[in-house]
This record gives C-alpha cells, sequence and structure tokens, in this order.
C-alpha cells in the first residue's frame, strides 16, 4: 500500500480502525437500567456514557436481587440501598457483566 495514495475516504476508514472508540449507540441516556457489574448491582437513570464509565443518577445498590430471571421480569427486588437523591453514581465500565433497560415506573423503592 502506497499511503501517499490513499483517498481521503480509505485515510478516514484507517484512522476509525485504530482510533480505538468503540459503538456505544446501544446506551440509551435518558433511560433506567438494571446493571450487574463483578460485585454490585444497581439500578439507575443513565445520563452519561464516557469511554470507561457510565454515570447514572436516582440509583441504588441492588443488595438482593432474588431469582434473577424472576426479578426482572417483576423488578420486586428483595432489597435495596438507595444513593442520596440526585447523587451521580459512576460505574466503570470495565466491571460490567450485563445490563437492560427497565421500567422506571416499575422498579420502586420499596
Amino acid at each position: 500500500m502506497d499511503i501517499d495514495k490513499l483517498t481521503l475516504g480509505e485515510a478516514k476508514q484507517l484512522a476509525a480502525m485504530f482510533s480505538g472508540k468503540s459503538d456505544d449507540s446501544h446506551w440509551q441516556v435518558g433511560k433506567t437500567y438494571f446493571i450487574r457489574t463483578v460485585t454490585h448491582h444497581l439500578v439507575g437513570d443513565l445520563i452519561k456514557v464516557t469511554d470507561k464509565e457510565l454515570v447514572l443518577k436516582d440509583a441504588a445498590w441492588i443488595a438482593d436481587d432474588g431469582r434473577l430471571g424472576d426479578t426482572i421480569k417483576t423488578l420486586d427486588f428483595n432489597e435495596i440501598e438507595p444513593y442520596p437523591v440526585g447523587a451521580e453514581v459512576i460505574v466503570g465500565r470495565g466491571s460490567l457483566i450485563d445490563a437492560i433497560v427497565i421500567s422506571k415506573k416499575d422498579w420502586v423503592q420499596k
């Protein structure tokens, strides 16, 4: 390949391949998520996505989610430990196991 003869489009494709940027379009800012990390489970409203972190607001640590399959359907968590109202909770993306969008109205801090 002669680098001096690359078209602008080819140069952009090469730059994209080596930029290290990922496609984050699956994250939906404004939606409420149930997130599992390697050590914790969290629920909260996603307000920001960065390369290395997710930021949640109106969040809670789910200390006990019961049987996961049932809980995802009912959103009836056994034990909820809320963060202070309005606090922004920063979650390292390197610790993520999985996440699912849930209905904010169906999950309540009981």
